[in-house]
């Protein structure tokens, strides 16, 4: 679910880019207002606009000077009447182009007085824009004079300067600003939440039965560094819990095995058949209750204990212990290392018990004479009991509910060292693996 997710970066996108288009199309309404309704600074824009799209036809060649009207403006000025006039002449008075009707010499400024590089002049208030006016331009050296008017302006020719300042007031810088500003934004978010990335997969691998688990939150922005710290301390109580765990499972052991050993003693003085069997209903209470108290234990086992083990050496010590044990029993035990090492992290005496407990379980629920298999392998321990005789349905099914709460136990060894215990029951017996990662 949390892939479909945004990420921070894409909710800090979206908000940035709302905000802008809003800004400018507040900003729009803004410079439309202000330019449509002022009509001086929309014909003195209108007058630059004009004159310099006529003076991109002029062409200076050493002395000789072409003009050729460009395709953009063609239209307008291709034909006296249209309600566009232009004349281009020389600082000495040549004419170099003209689109103009017979009363151009009463619009336009007499060529004979010294013309200023620009004037302005409404003929008429208000809109449709009346109005003439010219522009000083120097090309190649050389000065030329444009002169420019329009007669209501029948093409709308004032829309395109509105959009033209509109381009170039507002779109272009404002285009410019939200991309540095969106860049750098993201730039900033990436780079204040690689640290709280690096805590999140860290956090992924944490393993919360571990006292020594934490985040580190050095380098995170001060309001994430909050929630890393609170982590740590979630942290720290679960050790704290652990460790009262530990103290009351240990103080229930001591509690209950102490009452046991008592009337077992008193039993010891009693001489009748029914005394015995009570004292070995009461040596499995006492196994009972040893392993439901390592089973509390592992609950609240730290992983900080974790070391580097060799398979081979835990099996050899827990068949060693267990031989003599086994022998009495009338079964037998066979050790078998397919590798020469096969190292793993975890504790030593975790794996010893579980793999006793697996040899243990064998020669309670198998019949006489039943030849128990441990293999070693690179990352895994096979127990099997190999059966002389098949063995009925009734002692198999009483075999499943004996053997409950004892794999429990090994299945929560094997999950502390993050393994798994696998059981493959055949009519020539039972095999038990304890599987480890590399």
């Amino acid at each position: 679910m949390s892939r479909n997710r945004p990420t921070l970066g894409t909710i800090v996108a979206k908000r940035i880019a709302f905000f802008a288009v809003l800004a400018m199309l507040v900003q729009l309404a803004v410079v439309i207002s202000d330019y449509y309704w002022n009509t001086g600074e929309l014909s003195r824009l209108y007058v630059e606009q004009e004159t310099q799209r006529l003076s991109e036809g002029i062409f200076v060649d050493r002395d000789t000077v072409r003009y050729q009207l460009p395709q953009t403006i063609r239209d307008r000025y291709r034909q006296d009447g249209a309600g566009y006039l232009a004349r281009i002449r020389s600082a000495n008075g040549t004419l170099i182009f003209e689109s103009c009707d017979p009363a151009c010499e009463d619009r336009f400024l007499p060529v004979d007085i010294d013309r200023p590089d620009f004037w302005l002049r409404s003929l008429t208030s208000g809109k449709p824009l009346t109005l003439v006016g010219g522009r000083a331009f120097f090309i190649a050296g050389q000065r030329f004079l444009i002169d420019v008017a329009t007669l209501g302006d029948p093409q709308e020719v004032v829309s395109d300067v509105l959009w033209n300042e509109i381009i170039e007031h507002l779109v272009v810088p404002m285009s410019i600003l939200l991309i540095l500003v969106l860049g750098a934004t993201l730039l900033s978010v990436r780079q204040a939440l690689g640290p709280v990335r690096a805590a999140a997969e860290a956090a992924d691998q944490i393993d919360p039965m571990d006292a020594r688990s934490h985040l580190k939150f050095d380098e995170m922005p001060r309001e994430v560094a909050h929630l890393a710290i609170a982590v740590n301390r979630a942290f720290e109580r679960v050790a704290e819990l652990m460790t009262s765990q530990k103290t009351l499972t240990s103080g229930i052991a001591h509690e209950i095995r102490t009452p046991l050993a008592a009337m077992k003693l008193e039993l010891g003085h009693i001489d009748h058949p029914r005394a015995r069997l009570v004292e070995a209903d009461l040596d499995d209470l006492v196994r009972f209750v040893s392993q439901l108290t390592s089973l509390a234990r592992l609950e609240s086992f730290d992983h900080g204990a974790f070391e580097t083990v060799d398979l081979i050496e835990v099996s050899t010590s827990a068949v060693e212990q267990v031989a003599p044990w086994v022998y009495e029993n009338l079964h037998s035990v066979e050790l078998i290392k397919d590798v020469d090492s096969a190292l793993v992290r975890g504790v030593p005496s975790l794996l010893r018990d579980a793999v006793r407990n697996l040899i243990e379980n064998a020669v309670r629920h198998t019949t006489e004479r039943t030849h128990i298999v441990v293999r070693v392998g690179s990352h895994h321990i096979e127990v099997e009991d190999r059966r002389m005789a098949a063995v009925d349905q009734t002692v198999r099914e009483a075999e499943t509910d004996s053997l409950g709460i004892g794999l429990k136990i090994i299945g929560r060894i094997a999950e502390i060292h993050r393994g798994k215990l696998r059981r493959l029951t055949l009519a020539s017996g039972s095999t038990f693996t304890l599987t480890f990662r590399p």
